[in-house]
């Protein structure tokens, strides 16, 4: 894995196909290449949608129990080799092995095991209707082709998540990862092939989204498309799909929201919101990236946060200490770095971090796109720091005085992906959940998912919910029979 340069290929009909064209993709952790992507188009799109096209008659047909039996066959392949895909993922992304190693896979294993159990049970539904004689049923028959578009931040985790429920439906399905995070994607095609997938039941195209992505989403036999990652291209991709009339599941950017209040445990809100504000590096789309703080308790939280914070260690990936790895591209950390320099411009403080504190790093590594988690307090809620998804390792925190008040606050975002409450009022709780304009709420916790359970955005965070039923009802469409029984 670490000597020479990986050479990723499409995966199209159950064969590795070489591209015409390559990508660089750097290790984020010492700026060097260490993979070459295809760089594919649409005559790649649409080899690999005639394949998935030729497969969904025969994978369609298949019982749901026939098809859990490749979905799990593959997740106990990727189990087995949980330790090779966790250093290639850490290479990919930039984020600690650690992380990948207990995080990143093992919930991939899961996606694949949770949907492959799960679906077979809830296809049909059915109902005798005595007065009128008749038998009605619904039968949920899969689309045909459908579209994954995977995000960088958590590449195998997040397209795993799409592709497990697709297949389990009786959908084919034509993915695209992302460009930037190609390899452990080219990995998993390995083992489809190792577990015995009929070949074009899952096809994986490299590219970028101007080429490859604008293929998938404009080609006519793509019935749905489901997408993960920015606002602006969710936003593209809705409308270079609607006249084709596709089925869109888009969950898009975040600007999430901590309240923190008074009477709330604050060691332990302390101890999770450093791991909601900096875990990956801050890129998750459910990172917190705005900590309200109730005016009383503000000048402790503030206090015991950036020390947390600047006890939190960063450095290359390999390394079991480390907290922070590197963000995933360069340009992505200059971007990071100009929304603190728009901090102070616009009149924030910047507490500890970027700029501010040592960042020791190993000589190999000098080239790494790494950065200090950085805290930032004084800004008015309407600047950009505050209101723009900043995706990096950079957490704003203000205080309030009233529930009234930062309700309005929390909500006063063009996002609405998800917020946390922190407090011992179980009546505060829930009545400040109730009013939060998010997709998800968690109350004294943060990042405990159940796939059983909707997922999803508001506003312009999303459309489209995902988890066990939600994904049935994305991935099928029903189809009412009504016979007459007398």
């Amino acid at each position: 894995m670490h000597k020479g340069i990986i050479t990723v290929e499409n995966f199209i009909s159950g064969t590795m196909v070489r591209g015409q064209r390559y990508l660089d993709s750097h290790d984020p952790s010492t700026g060097m290449i260490w993979a070459r992507v295809p760089d594919s188009g649409k005559e790649e799109m649409d080899s690999a949608v005639a394949a998935a096209l030729k497969a969904f008659p025969g994978w369609s047909h298949k019982s749901a129990h026939a098809r859990a039996q490749h979905v799990l066959k593959v997740a106990d392949l990727l189990e087995s080799r949980l330790e090779e895909f966790a250093v290639a993922e850490s290479r990919d992304q930039g984020k600690p092995v650690w992380l990948a190693r207990t995080m990143d896979i093992p919930r991939a294993v899961l996606n694949l095991r949770h949907f492959a159990h799960t679906i077979p049970h809830q296809l049909n539904t059915s109902s005798v209707s005595p007065e009128a004689g008749t038998l009605n049923y619904t039968v949920r028959e899969p689309l045909g082709v459908a579209g994954l578009i995977s995000p960088w931040n958590l590449p195998l985790y997040l397209l795993t998540f799409k592709l497990a429920p697709a297949i389990m439906c009786g959908n084919t399905v034509v993915a695209k990862p992302s460009e930037m995070t190609s390899v452990t994607a080219y990995m998993f095609c390995k083992l489809l092939d190792e577990a015995g997938f009929p070949p074009g039941v899952v096809n994986m195209v490299f590219g970028v989204g101007p080429m490859a992505g604008e293929a998938l989403v404009t080609h006519p036999d793509v019935r749905l498309i489901s997408f993960t990652g920015s606002t602006a291209i969710g936003l593209h991709i809705a409308q270079a799909a609607a006249p084709t009339l596709k089925k869109l599941s888009l969950e898009m950017g975040g600007k999430n929201a901590a309240i923190v209040f008074d009477d709330c445990d604050l060691q332990a809100c302390i101890r999770t919101l450093i791991r909601a504000s900096f875990i990956n590096q801050g890129q998750v789309c459910l990172c917190t990236s705005r900590i309200f703080v109730q005016r009383c308790l503000y000048p402790m939280f503030l206090e015991e946060f950036v020390k947390a914070t600047r006890n939190l260690k960063v450095g290359p990936p390999a390394n079991p200490d480390v907290f922070m790895g590197a963000l995933n591209s360069l340009p992505h950390l200059e971007k990071v770095r100009r929304y603190v320099r728009f901090a102070i411009e616009d009149g924030g403080v910047v507490l500890c971090g970027d700029g501010l504190d040592p960042m020791p790093i190993p000589a190999e590594n000098k080239n790494g796109y790494f950065m200090r988690p950085t805290v930032i307090t004084g800004l008015k809620d309407e600047t950009r720091c505050m209101q723009d998804e900043i995706f990096g390792p950079v957490t704003c925190v203000s205080q309030f005085e009233t529930e009234d008040e930062v309700v309005h606050r929390a909500n006063c975002t063009k996002y609405g992906l998800c917020a946390s409450v922190w407090t011992s009022d179980l009546g505060v709780a829930h009545r400040v959940s109730q009013r939060l304009r998010v997709g998800t709420v968690w109350t004294n916790c943060w990042l405990v998912r159940d796939l059983d359970m909707p997922f999803g955005g508001a506003k312009k965070s999303g459309v489209g919910r995902e988890g066990t039923h939600d994904s049935m009802e994305f991935f099928t469409e029903p189809k009412t029979i009504c016979t007459k029984i007398t």
